[in-house]
């Protein structure tokens, strides 16, 4: 994800990384070049004149704009619901990491606790590769024991295991006396949240928008666009390559960027800076534990995560 400060407005203009504008520059070329041979050639094709006006276009795109509003409000909810997830997260890890600190009876033994924390950060990083369907063990291998490694590795929903270690972690600290059962009913709960935003994240991953209906509003997007210049032509002459580009430029990118965002955990640029959000509870949690907070590098200009 692209994380920038407020551009001037100027400048905005012309922005290129983190836009939609590479990813539909081909097609915005096509339909130029589509319009200059319409306009050559008047709006007729083999003989025959296309009788299209601006009025029913003018209806149609009304329509097509609504619907594609619809498409982007049901993305950008997905989008959403994905950062709220996120942030429950970090909310849910720094209540565990506290009473895995604080709630113990044996607080000399500060190893234990500072393992629990460590079964949490590596709850975060596997949640990330999880949803990315990326690598997670070189991350897992610096944060876990051997034995913790060698138990996680070979797991395919590796999040829920490590969810089995800290149950395991805390019902080791009940038969050992050092937390009494409403203690253990108070680490359980979080644990349920735990579990409650993992199952979120992967009903967002595995329930895509209905096929059908993206394929529906595409069609009616490229076809308006297509026979966008046959309706103005007779009235821009030349100017029509000009306004068609600039209006299919606001549909096509409208339906980009709804396609960027409806998979919020991937590692497009508008995509949730998961990377950031790791490092962001890894320092968080290892400040709670009292240790040395991991370096970040951070960028002025912003950050693709």
């Amino acid at each position: 994800m692209i994380i920038r400060k407020k551009e001037h407005w100027f400048r905005m203009l012309f922005i290129w990384q983190g836009s939609v504008l590479p990813t539909v520059l081909p097609r915005l070329i096509l339909l130029f070049a589509l319009s200059i041979c319409i306009v050559w050639l008047r709006g007729t094709i083999f003989s025959f004149k296309i009788p299209l006006n601006p009025v029913p276009l003018t209806l149609f795109g009304f329509v097509l704009a609504l619907f594609l509003g619809f498409r982007n409000n049901v993305s950008y909810d997905r989008f959403w619901e994905g950062r709220k997830l996120w942030g429950a997260l970090l909310n849910d890890t720094r209540s565990l990491a506290r009473q895995a600190l604080t709630l113990p009876n044996n607080t000399a033994d500060h190893k234990l606790s500072i393992n629990f924390v460590q079964l949490l950060i590596a709850f975060t990083y596997a949640l990330k590769h999880q949803l990315r369907g990326t690598d997670a063990l070189p991350d897992l291998k610096d944060r876990l024991t051997e034995a913790q490694f060698q138990r996680v590795a070979p797991a395919r929903y590796k999040p829920i295991i490590l969810m089995k270690l800290m149950a395991e972690w805390v019902k080791k600290a009940k038969a050992n006396h050092e937390i009494d059962s409403i203690q253990q009913a108070r680490f359980d709960e979080n644990l349920d949240k735990l579990s409650d935003i993992a199952g979120g994240c992967e009903r967002i991953i595995s329930t895509p928008i209905p096929y059908s209906y993206r394929v529906l509003l595409h069609r009616t997007v490229y076809l308006y666009c297509f026979l966008l210049p046959f309706g103005l032509v007779d009235s821009l002459q030349w100017f029509t390559p000009f306004i068609v580009v600039f209006i299919a430029y606001t549909f096509v990118a409208f339906e980009a960027i709804a396609d960027e965002i409806e998979q919020p955990f991937g590692t497009e640029a508008n995509d949730l800076a998961l990377n950031a959000m790791c490092r962001m509870i890894e320092s968080t949690l290892l400040e709670l534990a009292g240790e040395k907070l991991p370096e970040t590098e951070a960028s002025n200009s912003g950050i693709i995560d």
